[in-house]
């Protein structure tokens, strides 16, 4: 039975919550176009936190949880549709973050998304990699490029998810979806599995650590088209990251590997329309060619931003200028992406709230 916590999913879902917290001391909190708000209820206790999550928890999922201290699964009911869950612990007891999965998988327009990103999926081999802090919309542009790949060609692809999110039913490719945890050990043995059950795609949720890394890039490196995540917020950080994660003696073959094996990186952030009602995906986009990937070689990756500020003829665009872009076509509120952007003398002209703006001391010692 799960209808006191459905009541409160039910809810967020009403309201147009991308997420539903629970925390002790506070009533459920949603949240909404990026902004906390309490529903009106009481302070929930630890134990009524307790209560409510064993509803839906299988033996399973709370023998693994008293093992530890943080759990991560999907839920799905008929009544509220489905979530990703993250319950942990904390100082003053238990906690929950319930992530509001859409009711099916949106697509390229919808999201918003340049034409450039399909062409990436006309490659047959290589990495492509979207980043971007958590809740960012990562997972919902990795659901639209498989459910695209899943529509227009005749592959295997298969998804190691750590939950699994969006459910992928197979059209004219044969889509498996693999959770971490109730399929497979981890990303990395998942991947290893994975080039044994002769892949065309392969997608990694998170490349979270040096093995997963170093097997994705193998599974590159050897005909496979790798679709993967990273938490970083620009292709020159996620190229430090990639590089950083290995060995030193692996460092300058990772440089040749990425120089010629990674297609693109797409990093990506979340800003509120222009009506506060929504929110938009902005991308910075990288594209992998002979001058990026010479940069990559040398050891020059800190000039990566010039190239890709030079060629948006080839459909590149940094943060800035695509942040910058949106606010011209009133797109995303301006304040917003003041906040979001890197150099904010780009936008200063565009800010509504002048608190937001660096305050110059005219005072005279």
């Amino acid at each position: 039975m799960s209808e006191r916590i459905n009541a409160f999913l039910k809810l967020g879902r009403q309201q147009g919550a991308s997420d539903i917290h629970f925390a002790v001391g506070s009533p459920p909190l949603v949240r909404i176009y990026g902004e906390l708000t309490p529903i009106k209820y009481r302070n929930l206790t630890d134990r009524e936190i307790d209560e409510l999550l064993r509803e839906i928890l299988t033996p399973d999922q709370i023998e693994k949880f008293e093992q530890g201290n943080d759990l991560d699964f999907s839920f799905q009911n008929a009544e509220v549709g489905r979530f990703r869950v993250n319950m942990f612990r904390k100082v003053s007891g238990l906690g929950a973050t319930f992530r509001a999965i859409a009711p099916r998988i949106p697509g390229f327009k919808e999201l918003g998304l340049p034409d450039i990103v399909e062409k990436f999926l006309h490659a047959t081999q290589g990495l492509i990699l979207v980043t971007g802090a958590t809740g960012t919309g990562k997972s919902t542009t990795l659901a639209c490029m498989i459910d695209w790949l899943n529509a227009n060609r005749r592959f295997n692809i298969i998804t190691l998810e750590d939950p699994i999110e969006y459910v992928h039913k197979s059209n004219q490719s044969l889509v498996i979806q693999r959770a971490v945890g109730d399929h497979v050990d981890s990303f990395a043995t998942g991947l290893r599995a994975a080039l044994r059950q002769d892949p065309d795609i392969i997608l990694v949720g998170e490349l979270r650590d040096t093995e997963t890394i170093s097997m994705a890039m193998t599974a590159a490196e050897t005909g496979h088209l790798v679709l993967g995540t990273l938490h970083t917020s620009s292709a020159v950080k996620t190229l430090d990251r990639m590089i950083d994660a290995m060995p030193m003696e692996q460092k300058n073959l990772t440089r040749s590997f990425l120089a010629q094996h990674l297609n693109a990186v797409i990093s990506q952030k979340l800003v509120r329309t222009i009506d506060g009602r929504f929110r938009k995906a902005v991308l910075e986009i990288m594209i992998n060619n002979n001058a990026i990937g010479n940069l990559i070689m040398t050891n020059k990756i800190f000039q990566i931003p010039s190239v890709v500020h030079t060629s948006r003829d080839q459909g590149m665009q940094l943060m800035d200028t695509a942040l910058l872009e949106a606010v011209q076509r009133k797109e995303i509120d301006p304040d917003d992406a003041y906040m979001q952007a890197t150099d904010k003398r780009l936008f200063q002209r565009f800010v509504t709230n002048p608190e937001l703006l660096p305050q110059v001391n005219l005072s005279v010692s």
